[in-house]
């Protein structure tokens, strides 16, 4: 395999220079199973493991290595597998908090070109957790693409595309219908030799089928959604990064029920532009928006130029955003603690191991 095909560039060569000399060759993970890794690398696919002193220095699940990522790893002679010692710096990167009382982080994604968030036009639209997903988009650093899927299930897609359209400022609509022979066609400006793309979205809204339709031929399994409410089974059950002979690089993901923001893993203020703009407008610089005099965005929204429901969904990002803000500042505390925990531990082992060699 060349490195290059696999979306290598100077930058990696630039972070793994510190490991060439050490017998390390670079690898991009292709499949996770919790420890275990499938690697793609110049010698092929190969399976792999952490090494106990990245599994020991890792302070939290972000800092192993994701589908997507680029680490620095050790092939054992005569065997198609490896040990992992470090993870490369990611390009981009799309989190979201995990499940749980505990704001961690879970990379989706890493070093994405094209992030394509998948929505069907069934009983599954929702222009506002295409909001969602869009904040959170543009703070990975991919390019986002909105993919309005079954189109055939609506009757006027055309309507939807500029629905969408007027909230997704700058990024691009695609708007088409997976079990269309032609629909590869809709993203051949996206199809490029070591690009990666993701497909992201709910249960059952045809990212597997998408991901086929682009790969040319059925390499995921796919499944009908409910016609009650048209939502899919989980029919992708892991991350994968598949390579296509053409070159491109493929993610498929696990459908998505919900998206909570960690950190400030969300870019609202690129995702509401508009809002922004207006709230410039305001007669105060610290107008709240509610009732002071010369408000323009109470203003706009008494003349319907900004829909009342798209303020609502900018509040509510908003305050999330600020909540995960407010959390992450007591996860940073919490894994400062941790270092010092080790290094205090460390040094009482040092200290102790020191007593011993005196009294001998």
């Amino acid at each position: 395999m060349n490195l290059s095909a696999l979306g290598w560039n100077e930058s990696f060569t630039a972070a793994f220079s510190p490991f060439s000399n050490a017998g390390l060759v670079p690898a991009r993970v292709a499949c996770e199973h919790k420890h275990a890794f499938e690697l793609y690398s110049e010698s092929g696919l190969v399976h792999a493991a952490l090494t106990g002193k990245l599994l020991h220095e890792a302070q939290v699940r972000a800092d192993l290595p994701a589908v997507g990522d680029w680490v620095a790893a050790r092939l054992r002679p005569g065997e198609p597998s490896a040990d992992i010692h470090a993870v490369l710096p990611r390009r981009t990167k799309f989190s979201r908090r995990a499940a749980g009382p505990r704001p961690d982080e879970q990379i989706v994604a890493a070093n994405v070109d094209v992030v394509f968030l998948v929505t069907a036009l069934d009983a599954n639209y929702n222009v506002r957790r295409i909001e969602r997903f869009l904040a959170v988009a543009w703070e990975s650093g991919a390019q986002p693409v909105i993919v309005l899927n079954k189109s055939d299930l609506h009757p006027e897609p055309d309507r939807a595309r500029r629905e969408v359209e007027a909230i997704a400022l700058a990024a691009p609509v695609v708007v088409v219908s997976a079990l269309d022979h032609h629909c590869r066609d809709l993203f051949a400006p996206f199809l490029r030799i070591g690009q990666t793309l993701a497909f992201l979205g709910s249960s059952g809204v045809g990212k597997s089928t998408l991901i086929n339709a682009i790969l040319g031929e059925a390499r995921q399994s796919t499944g009908e959604a409910r016609i009650s409410d048209s939502r899919g089974r989980h029919t992708t059950t892991r991350r994968e990064l598949l390579l296509s002979e053409s070159g491109v690089l493929v993610m498929d993901t696990p459908g998505m029920r919900e998206l909570q923001f960690h950190d400030q893993g969300a870019d609202v203020e690129e995702t509401f532009q508009d809002i922004l703009e207006l709230a410039h407008a305001c007669r105060f610089s610290d107008c709240s928006h509610r009732d002071e005099p010369g408000c323009a965005i109470q203003l706009a929204l008494d003349e319907g130029r900004l829909d009342g429901e798209r303020w609502a969904s900018y509040l509510k990002l908003a305050r999330e955003e600020a909540y995960a803000t407010r959390k992450n500042d007591q996860a940073a505390a919490r894994k400062e603690r941790a270092v010092w925990k080790k290094i205090n531990a460390g040094q009482r082992a040092r200290r102790l191991w020191a007593q011993r060699n005196e009294v001998d």
